[in-house]
């Protein structure tokens, strides 16, 4: 049974309330304070604080200090306007119980609406993050396709410029071509003239031998004449093609463009999340780069109650390796030894995430993530929840006696909170 705090001192302004809760000894934190806009509750096992006020106040403005010993809160009125008393008179259970009801409903509520609009929140930044790298991206191919561009273009002059060098120099090896056969034939036309002024004309039959002769050498010579028009054959040479550059080695016919581009933007992303880490992660041993080692280090401080080492070795873990849910699971049993309930909530909760589908080779993971997460509810005296956890757990591993007996404790806690 809880001991109550019945003594406390309070004073008041118009616009607020401030209220001393002495602690006798026990160790409070912010996480053992819950105030709503008309319930207050200060939960520091065995001790424990119940107010109902008077009237409505800020709860998101006013604020509770621990200082030696004591709990100092500063409640700000909706309403200025002076009090009869702290609490509400003549309040009965229904009421109470009504009243408290409702404190954790908004309080749950409210949870939620933050918990969304830090999801949209970060939704955004991904979105722009996204763009970002697609215009980086954008910017960089069209930064290769001008190089390509510029790189055909002076292939094409280049190509251009050594069509033109072949055919000037076709045309400057046929001068001296020309040339020689006019020297040739020059002399042989004087020979011939010779010949005819020196012979007589012998009989019909020598002249038409002669003739022929002449024809003959006529053919000849137009012969040779023509073998030498025939032009040179052409020189060597190489002509380079540059293909358009893939990432995938599989023709372009053949792959899946869509999936590939998928591909693409999540190592963009990963390459750009890294980077940004770069300059802390360069001192680091290489050793310290690897997401096991740093479980593995996590654990043995873990084990020997350095639970904020663990904390940090499972931190930068994380930052290397966000999809190993062992990560998160170990360092949401971190959280609960130092009373981060709400981080030990969050932990576990991504690590279940992360533990899909459900198989058979992750149930000892599943059942560890939803015990943890219903303790962590349950030290917030959320009862209902932390049962549901727990019952989940009874139905990955029913034969597990422990997990049933805790489940019963909490069935039993929240019958006598109900008949409170």
């Amino acid at each position: 049974m809880p001991v109550w705090l019945r003594e406390h001192s309070w004073r008041q302004s118009l616009a607020a309330v401030y209220l001393s809760l002495p602690l006798r000894g026990a160790r409070a934190t912010p996480a053992n304070i819950f105030c709503s806009e008309q319930y207050l509750k200060v939960s520091i096992p065995p001790f424990l604080f119940e107010a109902v006020l008077y009237a409505p106040i800020d709860d998101t403005n006013s604020t509770a200090r621990i200082e030696n010993g004591n709990i100092f809160f500063t409640l700000y009125k909706k309403e200025p306007a002076m009090w009869d008393s702290l609490t509400l008179a003549n309040a009965d259970k229904e009421k109470l119980q009504y009243l408290r009801e409702n404190a954790v409903l908004k309080a749950q509520e409210k949870a939620k609406e933050e918990t969304e609009a830090k999801k949209i929140t970060k939704q955004e930044h991904k979105k722009y993050a996204l763009e970002a790298t697609m215009k980086v991206e954008e910017a960089e191919r069209k930064r290769i396709e001008d190089l390509k561009e510029k790189e055909r273009q002076k292939v094409t002059k280049e190509l251009e410029l050594w069509k033109k060098q072949q055919k000037d120099g076709d045309n400057y090896k046929s001068i001296p071509k020309k040339r020689e056969l006019h020297q040739e034939i020059q002399p042989l036309k004087e020979r011939k003239n010779e010949k005819m002024n020196k012979t007589q004309i012998p009989n019909e039959g020598t002249s038409k031998t002669r003739l022929k002769s002449t024809k003959g050498s006529c053919s000849i010579f137009s012969q040779n004449l023509k073998e030498e028009k025939l032009p040179a054959p052409r020189a060597a040479a190489t002509i380079k093609v540059n293909f358009t550059p893939r990432v995938f080695p599989t023709a372009l016919r053949e792959s899946r463009v869509a999936e590939e581009e998928e591909w693409l933007h999540k190592q963009a992303e990963a390459r750009r999340i890294i980077n940004s880490d770069l300059s802390e992660l360069e001192d680091l041993k290489e050793e310290e780069k690897n997401p096991d080692w740093l479980k593995d280090k996590g654990n043995k401080m873990f084990a020997m109650g350095d639970y904020l080492g663990a904390v940090n070795a499972y931190n930068l873990a994380v930052r290397l390796n966000n999809k190993l849910p062992l990560l998160y699971l170990n360092r949401a049993a971190c959280h609960l030894k130092l009373r981060n309930l709400h981080k030990a909530i969050e932990d576990s909760s991504k690590a279940l995430e992360l533990l899909t589908p459900p198989v058979p080779d992750n149930e000892k993971a599943r059942v560890k993530a939803h015990v943890r997460r219903g303790t962590a509810f349950c030290q917030l005296e959320l009862y209902t929840e932390g049962l549901q956890d727990y019952e989940a757990a009874l139905k990955i591993d029913p034969r597990n006696k422990n997990i049933e007996k805790d489940a019963e404790k909490i069935r039993h806690l929240i019958q006598g909170t109900m008949q409170s």
